[in-house]
């Protein structure tokens, strides 16, 4: 890529996307274009034509998808498969007909089947059946690498995609509905700290930045003792505990979002579809998990937190809600051979997170 070349960056404002585009920026890419959702619906396939049509990118990062954590994707199954099927379908599709030099297409671990064999290798992509809470969105996702991988075996197009482990950093989603493990685990327990250390001041705060259920910080204490309690965030004479889905057993990877930014700007600079697979009759399973190679226990990941935060109150893990996939730790045994590897380990991840929510 050149530095004047026309980029757009799909889902600019979302975790991976607004590291991405900081990451292009300090590269010294000038010529980024982004939209908000407002201002160009990527559900809408006539809406995406005629951006495409009148932008003419010369490179596309599609980072855009609907996502969330174990409780969203299990209740808005519907919403997960057609969003995230439509935006690709259109992106993709019209980075063909418009003739995108190169496009980079986002998915997830997810992919892989429940009992997948650990590392996960690319290769064992459709080799069994899938983690059912998240079944709709690893179907849009793999659909995704199918589609990329078609259209360059059929068009010759240059789309490759990559499959990020388990990402948290700036612009994280602390919805406690809707966020995944981490980010719900830091705010949680940053809230029950200053539940036990009698700080309302900074409970308020939180809220006030972050409603939960349409309760703020100028809400009553009983109404935010209430939703917080609902959310397993309870004190009691002055101990604080906090509720931890499932058994906390479960091992999960976690890749700072800035170093997955890094990694796809890499890609996108120095790698093509060519450089992925060797020639074999069948030319499947294209894509490149983008991990650490690590991982480490919910319930491990908790107390990183809680020594992190300062949280002196108890845990309690809730054996009657789903742990989902036990182990799930990629290979990345190709992203490295193809010249990028990680260099935040969950520790320092962890506090660089934790500063930037307290800032925000």
């Amino acid at each position: 890529m050149n530095k004047s070349d026309k980029i757009f960056v799909a889902g600019h404002r979302g975790l991976v996307g607004s590291a991405i585009v900081d990451n292009l920026k300090q590269k010294g890419y000038s010529n980024l274009v982004v939209k908000t959702r407002k201002e160009l619906d990527l559900k809408n396939s006539i809406a995406v034509e005629h951006f495409f049509e009148k932008e003419k990118p010369d490179y596309v990062i599609l980072a855009a998808a609907k996502v969330g954590g174990i409780v969203a994707n299990n209740i808005y199954r519907a919403d997960f498969i057609y969003e995230n099927l439509m935006i690709q379908n259109n992106v993709i599709h019209q980075s063909y007909v418009h003739n995108v030099k190169k496009l980079l297409f986002l998915g997830s671990t997810c992919i892989y089947p429940k009992n997948c064999p650990q590392p996960m290798k690319e290769d064992y992509l459709l080799t069994d059946v899938l983690e059912y809470t998240n079944e709709p969105y690893a179907i849009s996702k793999i659909a995704g690498i199918k589609m990329c991988e078609s259209y360059n075996l059929q068009y010759g197009t240059n789309f490759i995609s990559v499959m990020p482990t388990n990402l948290y950093g700036p612009n994280d989603n602390f919805d406690l509905e809707k966020s995944h493990v981490l980010p719900a685990l830091i705010r949680k327990i940053h809230l029950g700290k200053a539940l036990e250390e009698n700080h309302w001041d900074t409970v308020r705060k939180d809220l006030t930045r972050l409603p939960i259920e349409g309760v703020s910080g100028d809400s009553s204490k009983v109404e935010i003792l209430s939703v917080l309690n609902k959310y397993g965030i309870t004190v009691t004479d002055g101990k604080a505990t906090v509720e931890i889905w499932g058994s906390g057993k479960p091992m999960r990877e976690f890749l700072w979002s800035r170093e997955m930014a890094d990694a796809c700007v890499f890609i996108m600079e120095n790698r093509n579809f060519q450089d992925i697979y060797s020639g074999t009759k069948e030319i499947r399973n294209t894509h490149i998990n983008i991990g650490t190679g690590n991982d480490i226990s919910i319930a491990d990941l908790a107390q990183l937190i809680k020594k992190e935060i300062g949280f002196q109150g108890n845990f309690q893990f809730n054996t009657d809600k789903p742990d989902g996939t036990m182990k799930k730790l990629t290979d990345v045994t190709k992203l490295n051979a193809l010249g990028w590897k990680h260099s935040i380990e969950i520790k320092e991840g962890v506090s660089k997170m934790y500063q930037w929510y307290k800032q925000a």
